[in-house]
């Protein structure tokens, strides 16, 4: 039993040091963007516009002459920045929500009603909607996603915290006279937080299709900032002549993604207490 085990835990490990470098070469690939681009992302040259891939241009150009390689390596930058930032506001804010939520019975239903007309909407409507109100902007495309991705980890908080308040040593606590904010931070949230990591890594993946999204439709970053799905909405009239300005951005994402999917799936297997309970 404990070798198969082992093995399980091994070949799990295994998938999340997968995962990981995936994802820190899409990381330092952002970080490191000013010495890794080998040209200005802003830089127009008609004379060099939908250039093929080659040695001057590695991932060839775009239809005003813009490197393309330099505009992904940037990208990356908007794409992370983004997907960071409403990760920390999402479980900051959804965390806190579903604490509360599920340990203060009467605060359940009305954070619970609000968390679940907020997740009614289609996510990329709903966000679409903010941004309209608010305007296209990157920190507004952080804000809006953040709005929508906060009722997810709001529910996945509440549930844990809803089995993990009957727990003995919970009513321990509460027999013994300890307050209710001592309870909750020191007793169920640390209980809480395998799950809270878990989930922070499929909203980041899921941040970084949804921005894209939103700027290739015009509803994101703003050109002439690059990022991945301004890069696409450049490519989509050039398709067929010039290839290389979707694909390129695209297999970014699609690395991306896949990193951070495969590291929450990684992690999602090993901490489940199932697993922990038949060793």
């Amino acid at each position: 039993m404990r070798l198969r085990l082992g093995e399980k835990y091994s070949g799990l490990s295994s998938r999340i040091v997968v995962g990981l470098l995936l994802t820190m070469i899409m990381v330092i690939m952002a970080i490191a963007a000013p010495l890794i681009a080998t040209h200005d992302p802003y830089q127009t040259d008609v004379r060099s516009r939908l250039m093929s891939p080659g040695s001057e241009h590695l991932l060839g150009t775009d239809e005003y002459g813009r490197d393309v390689f330099s505009r992904a390596v940037y990208g990356a930058r908007v794409s992370i920045a983004v997907g960071l930032g409403v990760v920390i506001i999402s479980t900051v804010f959804g965390g806190l929500i579903g604490l509360f939520a599920g340990y203060f019975r009467k605060l359940d239903n009305v954070l619970m009603r609000i968390m679940d007309a907020l997740m009614a909407f289609p996510s990329i409507l709903l966000a679409i909607a903010i941004i309209a109100a608010i305007g296209p902007k990157t920190t507004n495309v952080m804000i809006a996603l953040a709005i929508v991705y906060t009722p997810r980890t709001a529910r996945v908080v509440r549930g844990q915290v809803l089995s993990v308040r009957e727990e003995a040593y919970v009513e321990s606590a509460r027999v013994i006279g300890l307050g209710n904010m001592r309870i909750i931070f020191r007793y169920i949230l640390p209980n809480v937080l395998a799950p809270l990591i878990v989930q922070a890594t499929f909203i980041l993946a899921l941040t970084i299709i949804a921005e894209a999204g939103l700027s290739y439709i015009g509803a994101g970053t703003p050109p002439p900032t690059p990022s991945w799905g301004n890069i696409l909405a450049d490519g989509r009239p050039h398709m067929y002549r010039a290839p290389w300005m979707t694909i390129f951005p695209g297999l970014f994402i699609m690395i991306s993604v896949l990193g951070l999917n495969v590291v929450g799936d990684g992690l999602r297997d090993m901490l489940d207490p199932r697993l922990r309970g038949s060793e």
